[in-house]
């Protein structure tokens, strides 16, 4: 009786290596997104250096004169680069929002999950992730009919005159454009996204951690605040970090209420600013005005820079959680 050898590709390893393949598109695709930047953008990178990083001028030098020789590069007169106030500006605006963002998100997942009945629930928590679906454009607009106006006419005045006292508080209230309006739009498009993980994830919780909380005599306060919320802590955190992600590269809604500040740092948190992402969609259309190409290759610059915060910022969230994962498991041993 003869038996049937196996086909060396059979459909297991067809599946496996579908799979592999799947998966290696996206690390492979951030390669290539890498590689063209830091391609593209190395003529700048040479002629900018280091004080690229550390410099707060902007100045695609004078374009009605012919590029002039330096070193192998063809550069206009006058031409200078420069972005630290950009660095300064994203990473302001980011800790604005998520600072705002996480209490809110997770209070209101916590709101959605444990204290609104079920029908209500799914109706209220379709708007909230409704919201997620706004365009980023919209947020913007809307920032500059109400947010701004309100902000510049009524609150910061308020919150100058009261909290003055604070060094980041005193100064000029400004007209509503600034850091901190930034930051409150950033902060009402990223809470969708935390809100509704982190709801799913409580949801998800075993029923038998409420019952053995209120079996204990813990009120429905205490089996939210030192139950529920630990043991999703995990992804309060990697929620955190998504919306971090966001905040780091939207672009259209900060340009449109920050101000667009160039050339120096923020004084006080009603001061004008630039995002790294707000400033290369700004940028555009003046750099390719620049027969050189060296306005539009440092804001390729700029894009690595940002991707490079971006995954310097994951890679560090990362580690944070696992020695935190680590330091309890030892705890608990």
């Amino acid at each position: 009786m003869s038996l049937r050898r196996k086909s060396p590709l059979s459909g297991a390893h067809v599946f496996r290596a579908a799979l592999a393949l799947a998966a290696g598109v996206l690390p492979a695709a951030l390669i290539v997104l890498l590689a063209f930047l830091a391609v593209y953008s190395w003529p700048a990178i040479k002629f900018n250096g280091w004080r690229f990083l550390t410099g707060n001028t902007w100045n695609i030098g004078n374009l009605y004169a012919d590029p002039v020789p330096m070193g192998k590069l063809m550069v206009q007169p006058g031409a200078q680069f420069s972005i630290a106030f950009l660095i300064g500006g994203t990473l302001l605006t980011t800790l604005i929002a998520i600072a705002i963002a996480l209490p809110v998100g997770v209070a209101s997942a916590l709101f959605l999950a444990e204290a609104v009945p079920g029908r209500v629930r799914s109706f209220v928590s379709f708007f909230v992730e409704l919201l997620a679906a706004v365009p980023s454009v919209v947020f913007g607009l809307w920032g500059y009919a109400v947010l701004i106006p309100f902000l510049g006419h009524h609150l910061f005045p308020l919150m100058t005159r009261h909290l003055g006292w604070l060094p980041y508080f005193r100064g000029d209230p400004g007209s509503g454009y600034g850091l901190l309006t930034a930051g409150l739009v950033l902060s009402l498009m990223i809470v969708p996204l935390i809100s509704a993980t982190v709801r799913d994830a409580i949801l998800a919780q075993p029923t038998a951690l409420r019952e053995s909380a209120a079996a204990l005599g813990a009120t429905r306060f205490e089996t939210a605040w030192k139950v529920l919320l630990p043991g999703v802590r995990r992804v309060i955190f990697g929620a955190t970090i998504l919306a971090l992600g966001r905040a780091l590269g939207e672009t259209m809604a900060v340009l449109m209420v920050s101000g667009n500040a160039l050339g120096y740092l923020p004084r006080n948190i009603y001061s004008p600013v630039s995002t790294m992402a707000a400033f290369i969609a700004s940028q555009l259309d003046s750099a390719l005005d620049d027969p050189s190409g060296l306005a539009v290759q440092s804001l390729a610059e700029i894009a690595l820079v940002l991707a490079f915060i971006s995954l310097v910022v994951n890679a560090a969230a990362r580690i944070v959680l696992a020695a935190a994962t680590r330091s309890r498991r030892t705890s608990l041993a």
